[in-house]
């Protein structure tokens, strides 16, 4: 049965403490799921759509730093955290670099934790309200994402759901590159062979919707990704 409740992957080696987090977590309403192996952890993410992370950092098969490089190559935006017993500066620094959005460090109270994690959630969500209610002008185009809607000169089409997620992204990334790899991992789910033909074929349909503005080009950076080149 599907539930709207946040979706916490957590992946904790101590069996103690990450049975009381897993309970004390599902307690506050929020859908745990509990890995004590760092290949495990991340086999999980790849699996399934998580909101919040939490990774110990010393585990085995794959510690919690490798799981954290791996997980921001599929998806650089899911907010992470370290629950980690080492409280040397470097390895603080080490997790911050990753991308962490906090490093806590053992021994740690549950419920600042829980209120970390709800203040995390809410940031994402305002922050997925902004970016789903955002539009944007290409040159002499307007490009409404929400409904799909891409205009000029008085005329309007209608965008499948993967032109135009994909149009969004170059337009967030707009004369800056794009990396193919986000691109595919982010609307198709991964990068590979197949996927990135499929992509080929989308980034084709939107040269020919942005053709009639000169001033507008998709560049393929060759094994990099694609520019949306604007001239103003």
């Amino acid at each position: 049965m599907e539930t709207n409740k946040t979706k916490i992957l957590l992946c904790e080696d101590d069996t103690n403490l990450g049975m009381v987090l897993k309970n004390y977590l599902e307690l506050n309403d929020y859908d745990v799921t509990l890995e004590r192996d760092g290949r495990l952890g991340l086999a999980a993410f790849q699996r399934e759509k998580y909101d919040i992370c939490l990774l110990d950092i010393m585990m085995p098969n794959m510690d919690g730093f490798k799981v954290a490089e791996e997980i921001r190559d599929i998806n650089p935006d899911v907010p992470l955290f370290f629950l980690s017993a080492k409280t040397m500066k470097e390895d603080i620094i080490q997790g911050y670099k990753l991308g962490a959005d906090d490093y806590i460090t053992k021994p740690f109270d549950s419920e600042v934790l829980l209120h970390k994690i709800k203040a995390i959630i809410k940031r994402n969500e305002e922050t997925h309200k902004e970016e789903a209610n955002a539009e944007y002008d290409l040159g002499k185009y307007h490009f409404n994402p929400k409904l799909r809607q891409l205009s000029a000169d008085g005329n309007t089409s209608v965008l499948s759901p993967k032109e135009s997620e994909l149009l969004k992204m170059l337009a967030e990334f707009k004369n800056d590159l794009l990396p193919r790899e986000v691109a595919l991992k982010k609307i198709w789910g991964s990068d590979t062979y197949f996927n990135g033909r499929s992509m080929d074929v989308y980034i084709a349909k939107l040269r020919k919707y942005l053709k009639d503005d000169e001033k507008l080009e998709i560049v393929n950076i060759h094994g990099n990704g694609f520019r949306l080149v604007v001239t103003e």
